[in-house]
């Protein structure tokens, strides 16, 4: 065989050299015989040199998939539903169906029961009565009526589309406190004393004092329907935010006083209270919404008859009493409310 012999007699030498180097031994090594020569062949193909059509990278490239035709694609749509052949609806039989709709049915009615369950221990561990853990801030805070637009009363009064949406607001607040409404659903009370139902069952309903919307004099809207925002002298109410079991002033009512923030105090005038300027104490203690039904928070209305006109005015209101704390820094809302007053001629 000559030196430069083609690929195939190269083989053949290799094969012949291999052969010769095998030990006595024979059969028993002969799959060492055929590794070597797959390892020998491995070299050779990688040392060989690149065809001409190897180098046209032109044959590598993806093709273009043919464009189909509406007809082809609706007919693949067909098939894809329905394939009669495989007897396949969107590419699964009716066992496969079943096994996955069977599958998803036991996982979803097991994560539900699960769910339930969870739902139930926690309804069972909690008081529909009162909060097992009661995060509510103590001493309670103030709010104020109307507030449309923020905490902000500017209107003019020979403008009525400027006061009008105060008067609505407050005509709406005070629906629930009409006369015949409380003497219908609440009971009258002693005054200046705790309204103490602790005797009764856990689950039993308690009473509710009467606060009837005539005790609000000029702010109730009975005699004057535009609570004053007409004639310049408008009123605003002022609520005490409702804590379950709180007893206010320790034995001793809680007085509200308004003042001006910022500004001379003489633009405010002298100011009327209604029905007085306290939170009488036959409304509390408060037992919740479950057991109080008919509970209406008591209120104490605001007249400014006498406040300067065409001038931007600002008003604090605050609680005073044992306990209260009217002075936060963080909190606004805590033991005081604020607001502007403009009222224009």
């Amino acid at each position: 065989m000559e030196p430069n012999s083609t690929t195939g007699g190269a083989e053949e030498e290799l094969c012949e050299n291999l052969v010769s180097k095998v030990p006595a031994e024979g059969h028993r090594h002969g799959h060492r015989l055929a590794e070597a020569m797959e390892v020998e062949q491995e070299g050779l193909v990688e040392h060989q040199p690149l065809e001409q059509e190897d180098l046209n990278f032109e044959r590598w490239k993806p093709r273009p998939k043919p464009e189909r035709s509406l007809y082809d694609q609706i007919s693949a749509l067909k098939q894809y539903f329905w394939n009669p052949e495989t007897r396949e609806f969107m590419g699964r039989t009716g066992k496969s169906w079943s096994l996955i709709i069977f599958f998803y049915s036991a996982l979803y009615t097991f994560l539900a029961a699960m769910f339930a369950a969870c739902m139930c221990c926690l309804m069972w561990s909690i008081n529909p009565y009162k909060p097992t853990y009661n995060d509510r801030v103590l001493p309670p805070g103030m709010v104020m009526f109307p507030h449309v637009e923020g905490f902000d009363i500017a209107f003019n009064v020979s403008d009525r589309s400027s006061w009008k949406k105060y008067v609505k607001v407050l005509e709406h607040h005070l629906k629930p406190y009409d006369d015949s409404t409380q003497e219908e659903m609440n009971i009258p009370c002693q005054q200046d004393k705790y309204f103490m139902q602790d005797d009764k069952e856990e689950s039993a309903e308690r009473k509710a004092c009467q606060f009837k919307r005539s005790w609000l004099g000029e702010c109730s809207g009975m005699s004057d329907p535009h609570f004053g925002y007409s004639q310049g002298k408008p009123c605003i109410l002022l609520k005490m935010n409702r804590i379950l079991g709180y007893l206010p002033g320790d034995g001793t009512p809680i007085n509200v006083t308004c003042n001006m923030k910022k500004g001379d105090s003489g633009h405010l005038g002298e100011l009327e209270f209604y029905p007085k300027s306290i939170f009488n104490l036959m409304y509390y203690p408060y037992y919740g919404k479950q057991r109080h039904v008919n509970y209406t928070s008591p209120m104490i209305a605001v007249r400014f008859p006498s406040v300067h006109h065409d001038t931007h005015l600002h008003v604090q209101c605050k609680l005073h009493g044992k306990g209260i704390i009217n002075d936060s820094a963080t909190d606004r809302f805590l033991g005081s409310v604020s607001f502007t007053l403009e009222v224009g001629g």
